[in-house]
């Protein structure tokens, strides 16, 4: 077991906090129902990685795991790294495990096929997607089916707003773009268009299979789920999309396919042949070298970190250790990535780093007291508030699908939580408060000419009062000077 690999320095004992999580872990994935699962995933990742097939470190909410991590599912120590298992299965909100698994491109297919012969060409299966009808898309469809000519349906279509990560409907764009209800208005064709594209638009267009999601069954599959052949492959594709493959009971598996890993690969072998010997898995993490590279931006074919955009945040944050690295590639989206002028000033010195209350300060250092990964907001919600780490996972949830609802429901509960504590607090403030006042009593009713007060602290003192206080008053009593 690698936890018995490890070789920890400072204090005696460190081996006990893996031991807790892995008993914790264990005990969550017992009562969820899910050591198959893990035993799967392990199994296949094992196969491919006795078979030199590259295998991804891991990523995603499962890299959180010890459990994962001592059967070899991923390759990163996630107490090290401060990832928390919440987030992958949450004791406190029943949900499928989901591992996203990379594997090389070139070869993620004899992966798929071992699974395929173990367990049962019958019970496993992909899974099938839907393309939807989305507003541009159902313009020129039912463009096309009335006839209108393909330049007006592509003037009307250009008309509605393309942003990726905010996708406008129709409705929103008649009612936000001036030109195009001025069309609708105006003509009574583009009225018809317009109006049976609404009724239409977010319907299903055509089917594909999923790029990565395979299900493995208990049984042969046409017994749990309706199966379709693609012409395009001998595996079957189930007709249940992923939301409701889920609900029919099965569980899905991620087979994803990473350039990444094959160029490593072949790199690797390059290498060989010349006579140098290269074990990826044993790169040190603090090679000056590397990072002089990353400040300089020349990263060009390295994953995620290739595009112009990043190559120039790279020179301007320039990093020097991999937590920046880590929180460049998280900051690097939109919404977050406003974040970044700010996150290199500070890490360069340039901008007093504050946050955004003290106690946070341990939470957010590594970041320089930004926001940026999901476990900060959940830490600072257990901080906080008093959350459970399962009541922040449902915190996280609520802010990342951005349903009202869940947000007003969340929102009620850390604000009880806040309240909560800043009451204790100011209890606690109160204590101290009487507990000096008690201290200065008892120096006055000392007997005098005595060296040492034999006075004892009342036990109703202590109840509840902060130790460290009690602890310096107790100190003030036994070095009372004589009078």
């Amino acid at each position: 077991m690698r936890i018995a690999e490890l070789h920890g320095e400072g204090e005696d004992g460190w081996r006990d906090v893996y031991r807790k999580r892995l008993a914790f872990e264990v005990d969550v994935i017992v009562q969820m129902g899910f050591p198959g699962y893990f035993l799967i995933v392990a199994d296949f990742i094992k196969w491919a990685k006795d078979n030199d097939i590259p295998v991804g470190p891991g990523r995603g909410s499962g890299a959180g795991s010890v459990v994962a991590w001592s059967l070899t599912i991923t390759d990163l120590d996630p107490i090290k790294l401060g990832l928390l298992f919440e987030r992958f299965l949450n004791p406190e909100r029943v949900s499928m495990p989901d591992f996203d698994i990379d594997f090389c491109e070139t070869r993620r297919v004899e992966v798929i096929r071992y699974v395929q012969e173990k367990y049962g060409r019958d019970q496993v299966a992909q899974i099938i997607t839907f393309g939807k009808l989305k507003a541009r898309a159902v313009l020129k469809d039912t463009g096309r089916v009335l006839q209108m000519s393909y330049g007006q349906i592509d003037r009307l279509a250009k008309l509605v707003p393309n942003h990726p990560t905010d996708p406008w409907t129709l409705e929103r764009a008649l009612n936000g773009v001036g030109e195009l209800a001025k069309e609708y208005a105006n003509d009574n064709g583009v009225r018809k268009l317009l109006d049976l594209a609404m009724k239409l638009e977010g319907l299903p267009r055509h089917s594909s299979t999923h790029a990565a999601g395979v299900v493995i069954g208990d049984r042969p599959l046409a017994q749990l789920v309706p199966l379709y052949r693609d012409p395009r492959s001998d595996m079957p594709v189930t007709q249940f999309d992923m939301k409701y493959v889920e609900g029919a009971g099965l569980v899905k598996f991620d087979f994803l396919g990473l350039k990444t890993l094959s160029v490593l690969q072949k790199a690797v072998q390059l290498l060989a042949k010349r006579g140098v010997t290269v074990d990826l898995e044993a790169l040190e993490w603090d090679d000056a070298g590397v990072y002089a590279l990353l400040q300089k931006g020349d990263t060009v074919g390295v994953f995620q970190l290739e595009s112009e955009g990043m190559r120039r945040t790279l020179s301007a944050v320039r990093p020097s250790n991999f937590g920046d690295i880590i929180a460049l590639v998280s900051l690097y989206r939109p919404g977050p990535m406003d974040n970044i002028p700010s996150f290199g000033r500070r890490k360069n010195g340039t901008e007093a780093i504050d946050y955004p209350h003290p106690l946070l300060e341990p939470i957010l250092s590594e970041t320089y007291g930004i926001f940026v990964y999901q476990e900060q907001v959940m830490q600072a919600a257990q901080v906080l508030a008093g959350f459970s780490l399962g009541g922040a996972d449902l915190l996280r949830r609520a802010m990342g699908k951005k349903v009202k609802a869940e947000m007003d429901a969340q929102r009620a509960g850390l604000r009880r939580g806040l309240s909560h504590r800043q009451r204790h607090q100011e209890g606690r403030g109160q204590r101290a408060v009487r507990l000096d006042r008690q201290v200065r009593r008892l120096r006055l009713q000392q007997e005098p000419r005595r060296g040492l007060c034999a006075a004892r602290v009342p036990d109703r003192m202590a109840e509840g009062a902060p130790p460290a206080r009690i602890l310096r008053g107790l100190d003030v009593l036994r070095f009372a000077p004589d009078r």
